[in-house]
C-alpha cells in the first residue's frame, strides 16, 4: 500500500478550518449587522461573494442582518429620468420628486437583487424597509453652512433626508428566529407621516445598536483606517480616533463612517469594522482568522 502525501493546498484548507474552530464557537448564536455598499454592490462577482459569505454566516450559526445603500444607482436613475439633484456635506438634498424615486430604486429595485444574489447562494432573505413594523422612526436633517461673506450660518433644507431617533427590532429578530436572513433599504417613515431617505451606514449603526450585535460591519471603498504612511489601522478605540482626527489622518469622507462605528460601539455593539467591501470575502477573513482585514473600532 503506497502512502500518499497530502495535498498543500488541501491541507492549507484544513488548516484554514481549524484557524476558524475557536471564531466557530465564539461567535455561534451571535448577530452580525452588515453595511453593504460602495462600488462591491454593483460588481457581479464580487455581489455573488458578499450573497455566499452571508449565507455561510447563517450556516454556522451566525445571524446577520444586512443594510444596504444605493447612492449611485439612484444618482443613474435620477440622471435617466432628467431629475437635477445636488449635495450638502456628502447627504443629497432630497425634494419629493427624488424621495419617490429614491424609495423605487432602494427598497424595490436593490433591494430584491440582493435577496436574489443570496437566494441563489442557498439562503433564505427576505427584504423589508425601515418602513416595515415601524423598525425605523426617522426625523428630517438639520444642516447649517458658514456663509463666510456674512460671517453667519445659514439653515440648509435637505428636504426629505432624515436620521434615525428610535429603532424596534422586533421584525429582525422574528426574522431571524424563523431563519430568515434580513434585508433593509434605508428608508424610514417619519412621525409627521413623511417617508424620508436615510444615510445607509448610519441606519445600519443605529440597527446594530438597537439590536447589541456583537460586530458592525461596515463595507467600503477603501481598506479602513490608514496612516499617513499608508499603512492600515487594525485596531483603534476612541481615544486613539480622536487623536488622529486632531493630527489630520482621519479626515473627509472617513470621518462620518468612523464617528458612526464609535456610536454603534457606545450603543452596546462588542466592535465595529470598515472594512473594503471590494476584497473577495474580506469579511470571513476579519471574522475567521487572526490576521484580520479591516479596521476594528472597540470600547
Amino acid at each position: 500500500m503506497t502512502n500518499h502525501a497530502p495535498d498543500p493546498a488541501m491541507l492549507a484548507k484544513a488548516e484554514t478550518l481549524t484557524e476558524a474552530l475557536p471564531y466557530l464557537q465564539r461567535y455561534a448564536g451571535s448577530t452580525f449587522v452588515v453595511k453593504y455598499g460602495g462600488h462591491a454592490m454593483g460588481d457581479p462577482e464580487l455581489a455573488r461573494d458578499f450573497a455566499e459569505d452571508v449565507v455561510l454566516l447563517k450556516a454556522v450559526g451566525i445571524n446577520p442582518v444586512v443594510v444596504h445603500g444605493g447612492g449611485p444607482q439612484i444618482g443613474a436613475m435620477l440622471k435617466r429620468l432628467g431629475v437635477e439633484s445636488s449635495f450638502v456635506d456628502g447627504l443629497r438634498v432630497t425634494d419629493a420628486d427624488t424621495a419617490e424615486v429614491a424609495e423605487m430604486v432602494l427598497a424595490g429595485k436593490i433591494n430584491k437583487e440582493i435577496v436574489a444574489w443570496i437566494a441563489a447562494a442557498g439562503g433564505r432573505a427576505v427584504g423589508i424597509s425601515g418602513k416595515d413594523a415601524n423598525l425605523v422612526v426617522a426625523e428630517k436633517v438639520r444642516r447649517a453652512t458658514a456663509d463666510r461673506t456674512q460671517g453667519i450660518e445659514r439653515h440648509v433644507d435637505l428636504g426629505f433626508v432624515g436620521e434615525p431617533v428610535a429603532v424596534d427590532a422586533t421584525i429582525l429578530t422574528t426574522l431571524l428566529r424563523e431563519d430568515f436572513i434580513p434585508v433593509v433599504a434605508p428608508v424610514a417613515l417619519g412621525a409627521d407621516g413623511h417617508t424620508y431617505n436615510v444615510n445607509a451606514d448610519t441606519m445600519a449603526g443605529a440597527i446594530a445598536g438597537a439590536m447589541q450585535a456583537s460586530r458592525f460591519f461596515l463595507l467600503t471603498d477603501v481598506p479602513g483606517v490608514l496612516a499617513k504612511d499608508g499603512e492600515l489601522l487594525t485596531d483603534l478605540d476612541g481615544a486613539q480616533i480622536a487623536a488622529l482626527r486632531a493630527d489630520g489622518t482621519i479626515s473627509g469622507g472617513m470621518i462620518p463612517k468612523v464617528e458612526t462605528c464609535v456610536k454603534a460601539v457606545e450603543a452596546g455593539v462588542d466592535a465595529a469594522v470598515i472594512l473594503d467591501g471590494r476584497t473577495p470575502h474580506g469579511m470571513l477573513l476579519e471574522i475567521f482568522t487572526r490576521q484580520g482585514a479591516g479596521t476594528l473600532v472597540r470600547k
